[in-house]
């Protein structure tokens, strides 16, 4: 069966090994455009592209999926589309060329997180069991039939990042599975049903830590937003980023916002206990530490996050 493989970040990548090992004739991969990356804004190819390339595979490259890359895409003739994480919408005209259309591999128990952020949304919300499913694209936001899903637990540490590298593997056997059962005339497509949830793309403001809230939310909004867009705060006028913490059931006599830093580790308050610090990274500075950082503070207990 010929394969239309589209993606672009590094969680797409395992997809597009699995069906290559699988057996798929992948005839293209359609990803996004370089992009700058670093201080320095360097041009870069997608992780996508970047691996398509090594496989010597031909490469659309295109932000949207306009009539130039609408036609890149009727030209490589493909049978079936699969999609993870493109991070663009697939038009009418492109849904209609592959013969049994677009299937999609997103990393939620759908109806549950429609959208660009699911793990990230499934984090913050302190799920206790996500997944992903596999299902047929069709015009309306992560609304078509599904094929297949699997489920994944959501560990109290897991950041966004350590639960999407899981998912990116297992949805890639996911994907696979779904193909062959398509290619064998065996798969069944069921419309979704339950209760449904939307999970919008995370800005930056949304990794911003509001001290009053208790400490269970703080990690896991912390941990949803890790690595992207990731946790940050104010301190004296300037943004300082942190890494996930722990909680501190054992301390609860500090003010929501304030920092303290001994043997005891670096704690600051919230609306409920105290959370530890593991790492963080001050303006201009590199993620450290925190312990370091932390000596750096000499002896004062005025320090309050904002």
């Amino acid at each position: 069966m010929r394969v239309l493989f589209a993606g672009t970040p590094a969680v797409a990548v395992p997809s597009l090994e699995r069906l290559l090992e699988a057996g798929f004739d992948v005839v293209a991969v359609l990803t996004r455009d370089d992009a700058p990356v670093g201080r320095k804004r360097i041009l870069t190819p997608s992780p996508v592209a970047a691996r398509a390339e090594e496989l010597g595979l031909p490469v659309i490259r295109a932000n949207r999926i306009d009539a130039a890359a609408t036609a890149a895409i009727a030209a490589a003739r493909p049978d079936v589309a699969a999609i993870v994480a493109y991070g663009g919408l697939v038009p009418p005209a492109a849904l209609e060329i592959p013969r049994y259309g677009w299937v999609n591999l997103h990393f939620s128990l759908l109806p549950a997180w429609r959208g660009a952020a699911p793990v990230q949304h499934s984090v913050i919300h302190g799920d206790e069991l996500t997944g992903a499913s596999t299902f047929l694209l069709e015009p309306g936001l992560d609304t078509g039939p599904v094929y297949g899903t699997l489920t994944e637990a959501v560990r109290p540490e897991d950041t966004s990042g350590d639960l999407l590298e899981r998912l990116s593997h297992s949805g890639a056997v996911l994907l696979a599975q779904t193909l062959s059962a398509i290619a064998a005339g065996k798969a069944v497509a069921v419309p979704q049903s339950g209760d449904v949830s939307l999970a919008p793309k995370l800005t930056l403001a949304d990794g911003r830590i509001s001290w009053d809230q208790p400490a269970l939310a703080i990690r896991r909004r912390i941990n949803g937003v890790t690595p992207e867009p990731g946790a940050w705060t104010m301190l004296e006028g300037q943004r300082f980023k942190l890494g996930p913490v722990q909680l501190r059931q054992d301390r609860r006599d500090l003010a929501p916002g304030q920092v303290l830093a001994g043997k005891d580790g670096v704690l600051v308050g919230s609306g409920s206990c105290a959370v530890e610090l593991g790492q963080v990274q001050p303006a201009g500075k590199k993620m450290m530490a925190a312990a370091d950082w932390a000596r750096g503070l000499g002896q004062r207990e005025d320090v309050h996050f904002e």
